[in-house]
């Protein structure tokens, strides 16, 4: 026979769930999660990495939990106006972040920020990398990073990078790079990818950092050569492209687009396993796998902790490459 609560019990109970109506609700959420449509709030434009994450995995996990898995693009202010929605929303699982490693960078760049990176979100997971290649007009006369080095050195501040702009990954990169080995290489800041391309395959400038799949085209066209990409090992994306670590330098294995899913700080941990559980499976699936393959996204997966100390680590080292760069976003 079932037991049931004895008067007193079951009314220490009606008195708990009256005085923590709350904490009763967010088990209930918790356990029956998710019993609405779920926002995933893209805090860039449509078509950019982020958005094609967020529309590959959205349509998953609506078969999967029979919900609508919304994408809701919120751009503008590198970012921040996005992913200031969903910090200041409830921690209840129904709105999400898909976001990229720059709101690492962001903090180190602007005054006053509307939410802290490293306490307002709740990280989930990773969902894919994009590995960065620096690459050469074809008319420097460097065959590999080591000849690039002998190259600068020789010349000290007289080639020339392009960038999409003061701040962003592309130029954080070069500088790391530059302040690490000692090179004396100009920047030259572009309003957009785009118009950095394009001086660099008219040898108006020599160099540039930007991702292995946006390199490609060009590369294999002949009108730049990939010196070297970062990454721990050679990208599917670019087998036949060295890593820098094969030429010798070792901090360049980590500097990547990294993108994730995230929510609002003090997400319950249930939801949050919950979620990683179902992100990670969603990019194992062969369909999902191939078509971010195709955009140049390798699918990764993480576990909570994992991102989160990812997060810390990248908020360090770009806060103090901005710092001994002296650099400033336009």
């Amino acid at each position: 026979m079932k037991a049931t609560p004895s008067g007193a019990a079951a009314g220490a109970l009606s008195v708990a769930l009256a005085l923590f109506p709350a904490a009763a609700a967010l088990a209930q959420t918790a356990a029956s999660y998710p019993e609405r449509p779920i926002t995933l709030v893209v805090p860039f434009s449509p078509g950019t990495g982020i958005d094609i994450i967020a529309r590959a995995i959205g349509p998953k996990l609506n078969q999967k939990w029979g919900q609508p898995v919304i994408v809701d693009n919120r751009p503008g202010a590198s970012g921040n106006i996005g992913a200031e929605i969903v910090a200041k929303s409830a921690p209840n699982g129904y709105t999400l972040m898909v976001t990229v490693n720059t709101i690492t960078i962001t903090p180190s760049l602007y005054r006053s920020m509307p939410y802290d990176v490293l306490t307002d979100f709740t990280p989930i997971s990773k969902t894919a990398v994009a590995s960065y290649a620096f690459s050469v007009h074809p008319a420097v006369p460097a065959k590999n990073f080591g000849e690039f080095v002998k190259l600068v050195r020789a010349k000290p501040g007289e080639l020339l990078y392009s960038s999409p702009g003061n701040g962003t990954p592309h130029h954080l990169a070069m500088e790391l790079m530059k302040l690490r080995l000692g090179l004396k290489i100009t920047h030259v800041p572009y309003k957009g990818l785009a118009e950095a391309l394009r001086d660099l395959v008219g040898g108006h400038v020599q160099m540039i950092f930007m991702p292995v799949h946006t390199t490609l085209p060009q590369s294999r066209a002949g009108k730049i050569r990939i010196l070297a990409v970062t990454g721990p090992k050679r990208t599917e994306l670019a087998p036949d492209a060295p890593t820098f670590r094969e030429q010798g330098i070792d901090f360049m294995d980590d500097v990547d687009a990294w993108y994730a899913v995230m929510g609002p700080a003090k997400l319950p941990a249930d939801i949050v396993s919950k979620l990683n559980q179902e992100i990670k499976a969603t990019l194992a699936l062969p369909d999902v796998r191939e078509f971010l393959l195709k955009q140049g996204l390798v699918p990764v997966a993480s576990t909570p902790e994992e991102l989160h100390a990812l997060m810390k680590t990248d908020f360090a080292r770009w806060a103090k490459v901005v710092a001994d760069a002296g650099i400033k976003a336009d």
